[in-house]
């Protein structure tokens, strides 16, 4: 009898297992940890852990062979973040987005729908019923996975982010309409259709209109009593009463719970309860999303896979493709960016989590056999599974396009074209920043350059004086104006390519003088015997500031704390080996000669 209680922990236990556990020694690893959730998934299942129970039975304790039991606990994940969404946005800002979800994401469900039920029927067959639910299932994306992953990216605020969850959204509002198309589907009550619909779909607005009326007037006095008590705890009550309470009320009225739940969030986004609300959400959020990450991993049916391999990988990637070529074309004719465009597209090509709903409630219904529905929910998981990868690989396009433009946007502005003596600085990172505020305080005139074509394009705005180029590039340094540059600041973070503007610019003129950044004492010695007029590692500058701010919080007079660091400071330019002016100007002669008798 106790080993039975003890049982009905088993899921509890693992969850929190996986959670405090397993996840994190994947992020060591740098697994994401939705990847790493659905991994585990698959691992717990019966098709891959509980394979082995038979020769170790000790593994039966691992092996979740009912995901059923966990469902509505999955759920709950899904209903906290799109809780925490409507605390992010307000109605206001969602009024500015109407554009593009009801634009955009309509006509991104609607096509993809039509697209994917006439593929369904003349490629594999389907008749108009079940191609129809094919393409409702399918057309649906992931707002879980992908608004998670936007979101611990910190990227939800960008236009790839809004662009994606304009679209998810609207999604999330097709459901019920969807969900009835299935029914009447199951019922072939197809004389009646427009006017059923019609009919959900003025239920659903009265549902919306009943909750938002009722959440106005009741949630903020609701809130304002519990935090007049002082108690976290009876808070943290309200709170979860409220997000899971307006989710529970929404299903009752046909709604689903995840969308409930937005609404409570939207609601609540302008009152001053909303960061302390986030803070107590946040945590069950993460679990419970977890929770239903693992749930998608359960329910990979290998079997199926292993029997027609071929079939079900090709559906799975011509579906993606199918998708994001839609939606790309769709959001470049909202004007979307490129990068921002593609990038969306590849995030919400796979599939979503509501396509489970709609699959079950059809095979419920009779409407599609059970091998239909096993490849379809296949299909879909092996989709959702990939959603990790596809982000990265997003993302990393998106940011070479990004580079690429700014690129191109840099290498418009052309090179001062006079003789005028400047200073050159190489760098324009934090050291650069401050190198050129000095010049500029002294009227010591100069220009900026840097490698990096988005900060060029990011800060040009601001500096005009700042240009795209690399410096360790001799033919670049010329069209710089080396030959007559008052000076060359090298401030880079980058020791090896210090090292290469440094051989460069001392090749090409023998009398420059150059001052670079050093890593420590022994890059400052290298940058020495390379021919630099003055080296600063920045472990002993750092080191003489402390040194200077101590003496003279101690009580040393200014002058003298001063005159000490100074002191110091010419002892370590001996000790590292730094030549005179005289020195300088011959090795640099010795290594001119040497190179051109090279040549």
């Amino acid at each position: 009898m106790a080993a039975e209680h003890v049982s009905n922990y088993k899921e509890f236990l693992i969850i929190l297992g996986v959670a405090g556990l397993v996840v994190p020694l994947f992020l060591r690893i740098g697994v994401n940890a939705i990847l790493a959730f659905l991994l585990v998934g698959i691992l717990l299942s019966p098709d891959v852990l509980g394979r082995l129970v038979y020769d170790i039975p000790l593994l039966n304790a691992l092996v979740i062979t009912d995901s059923e039991n966990l469902s509505a606990v999955a759920e709950l994940g899904v209903v906290f973040l799109l809780f925490l969404i409507g605390l992010e946005l307000s109605f206001e800002r969602l009024n500015t987005m109407r554009r593009l979800v009801f634009g955009l994401g309509g006509l991104q469900v609607f096509l993809s729908l039509l697209i994917i039920a006439g593929s369904a029927a003349l490629i594999l067959g389907f008749d108009t019923r079940a191609a129809l639910i094919a393409g409702a299932a399918l057309s649906l994306s992931s707002t879980a996975i992908v608004v998670q992953l936007l979101s611990d990216s910190k990227r939800l605020g960008s236009q790839t982010g809004r662009t994606s969850f304009a679209i998810l959204l609207f999604q999330d509002l097709a459901v019920i309409p969807l969900l009835l198309l299935v029914s009447i589907l199951g019922q072939q009550a197809e004389a009646n259709l427009v006017l059923s619909i019609a009919k959900a779909l003025l239920q659903a607005l009265l549902a919306i209109i009943l909750i938002v009326g009722v959440g106005r007037y009741l949630l903020r006095p609701l809130l304002r009593l519990v935090a007049g008590t002082n108690s976290a705890d009876l808070f943290m009550a309200a709170t979860l009463l409220i997000a899971v309470g307006t989710g529970v009320a929404a299903n009752m009225a046909g709604l689903s719970m995840a969308l409930g739940a937005f609404i409570a969030g939207l609601m609540l986004a302008e009152t001053e309860y909303r960061r302390a609300i986030e803070a107590i959400i946040e945590p069950f959020k993460g679990l419970l999303l977890g929770t239903f990450f693992l749930v998608v991993g359960l329910r990979l049916d290998l079997d199926g896979l292993l029997q027609q391999p071929l079939f079900i990988l090709s559906a799975a990637i011509g579906l993606m493709l199918l998708k994001a070529v839609i939606i790309h074309v769709l959001a470049r004719l909202f004007r979307v960016s490129r990068g921002a465009a593609l990038e969306t597209a590849l995030l919400l090509g796979p599939c979503g989590e509501f396509g489970f709903v709609i699959i079950g409630a059809a095979l419920g219904l009779g409407v599609i056999d059970d091998p239909t529905s096993r490849s379809a929910l296949l299909i879909v998981t092996l989709t959702m599974i990939a959603i990790p990868v596809i982000a990265r690989f997003g993302a990393g396009i998106t940011r070479k396009l990004r580079q690429k433009a700014a690129a191109a946007a840099a290498l418009q502005t052309p090179l001062p074209a006079d003789q005028q003596p400047r200073v050159i600085i190489a760098g324009f990172g934090r050291v650069g920043h401050l190198v050129a505020a000095m010049l500029e305080e002294h009227k010591i005139p100069y220009i900026a350059v840097d490698y990096d074509a988005a900060l060029v394009a990011r800060e040009r705005d601001s500096n005009p004086l700042l240009f795209y180029g690399d410096a360790a590039n001799a033919e670049f340094l010329k069209r710089c104006g080396l030959a007559e540059a008052l000076a060359l600041a090298v401030t880079m973070d980058n020791q090896v390519r210090v090292d290469d503007v440094t051989k460069n610019a001392r090749a090409l003129r023998a009398d420059l003088k150059i001052i670079a950044r050093a890593r420590d004492e022994r890059h400052a010695q290298k940058l020495y015997t390379l021919g630099v007029t003055e080296a600063v590692p920045e472990t002993i500058e750092s080191s003489l500031q402390l040194g200077e701010a101590l003496l003279v919080e101690t009580g040393v007079p200014m002058g003298l704390a001063i005159a000490s660091v100074h002191e110091r400071r010419d002892s370590f330019r001996k000790l590292l080996g730094r030549p005179n002016r005289k020195e300088q100007l011959d090795l640099a002669r010795k290594r001119l000669r040497r190179e051109k008798s090279v040549s």
